[in-house]
């Protein structure tokens, strides 16, 4: 027996890379990938989890005492789901055991936010079961928390409040301070685009501590700007702020930053303007500063975008946290194949493993099911 089945989806984030966790702009949607928890109330104190996305021992059942939970990391994937019912029951919420089982079709680890999929749909379950009414925004909260202090991994805001609050059609403006979110319009069909998902199948391993060193390099920048956070050094200010930092790495990721924010903003302004096309060279723009700015791309990133753009796309560029996962390519309907096929065919001739190519549709977030 089972009291319901949920759903949460993956993200791709259209533009706003490495900026929330700088007090920035994000701009993600949802894709229709989600990760599926089917669940059940128990009453013995026991959280049982089991996926079936994973072969042998490592799937579970695996049974855990709720009072028992503690930060840590390291156990697997069943960390994720086990942080959410720390950081709810820490946070003072009524939660009991319950049976959870998972299924997904978020690609896991292509930069897709299949960990957040996970964690906002084990949240939003208990708070159903449980009903303890919290609000999707304060859902992604605790679920960031529980990636932070119980996983152990230092990520922003962004992929939880994707997952949690995107609506069909549109992709979602947050400002990561404020945790204020507007839904901005993005019809591709209607335009005759579409976004296609590369997924370069690579995960450079080197990628967990480099991603701390630049959060820790953006901190450098705005205690020696003297700003909160990068957010605050506005655009038209920024040849100034540059000219007063030293230290060369620090100053090109103060610079990735505020122009990526701007980014956004641009972004913005076309796609409510109804000028889809015109994000192309903006996607571009992003992607060249994410490589030579904040150095995070890789020789796969790099390929998928050169290929697509050689092949007549619109914009394309990296997105997620780097050094790996997937790529974004913006381009007409009528090219699509064209650009999907000339990427397949470069990634062969450079002995590389096929990626994975999908079109990826602005879809709802998480939901019940049944």
């Amino acid at each position: 027996m089972n009291d319901g089945v949920w759903a949460a989806p993956g993200r791709v984030n259209l533009i706003g890379e490495h900026t929330d966790y700088n007090d920035g702009f994000v701009m993600p949607f949802a894709l229709p990938h989600t990760t599926v928890a089917t669940v059940a109330r128990r009453d013995d104190g026991v959280l049982r989890l089991h996926s079936a996305d994973i072969d042998g021992d490592g799937a579970g059942p695996f049974e855990l005492r709720l009072d028992e939970l503690a930060p840590g990391g390291g156990r697997g994937w069943t960390d994720y789901p086990a942080g959410v019912v720390w950081a709810l029951r820490e946070a003072g919420h009524r939660v009991g055991g319950a049976d959870i089982h998972y299924e997904s079709t978020v690609p896991a680890g292509a930069g897709l936010s299949s960990s957040a999929a996970l964690e906002v749909v084990t949240a939003l379950a208990l708070n159903d079961l449980y009903e303890l009414g919290l609000e999707r925004r304060y859902i992604a909260r605790l679920c960031r928390r529980a990636e932070n202090v119980y996983v152990g991994a230092p990520t922003g805001i962004m992929d939880q409040m994707a997952s949690a609050c995107c609506t069909d059609g549109h992709a979602l403006h947050l400002d990561t301070r404020a945790l204020s979110l507007r839904q901005v319009p993005f019809d591709l069909r209607a335009h005759g685009l579409e976004l296609l998902v590369v997924d370069t199948r690579v995960k450079h391993s080197h990628s967990e501590g480099e991603y701390g060193r630049r959060r820790a390099g953006c901190e450098a920048g705005a205690a020696a700007l003297g700003v909160n956070a990068l957010r605050d050094v506005p655009n038209d200010a920024l040849e100034d702020a540059l000219a007063r930092l030293d230290d060369p790495e620090v100053r090109s990721l103060v610079r990735h930053v505020v122009t990526e924010n701007h980014r956004v903003e641009r972004v913005i302004a076309h796609l409510e303007a109804g000028e889809v096309r015109a994000i192309g060279p903006l996607l571009t723009e992003g992607h060249a500063s994410l490589r030579d700015d904040f150095h995070v791309s890789c020789r796969e990133l790099d390929l998928v975008v050169d290929t697509s753009l050689t092949a007549g796309a619109l914009g394309a560029r990296m997105t997620g946290g780097g050094f790996g996962g997937s790529a974004i390519v913006l381009t007409e309907s009528s090219s699509a194949h064209l650009v999907a096929q000339s990427v397949q065919e470069a990634f062969a001739s450079a002995s590389l493993d096929a990626p994975r190519v999908f079109t990826a549709s602005p879809s709802a977030g998480a939901r019940r099911l049944s």
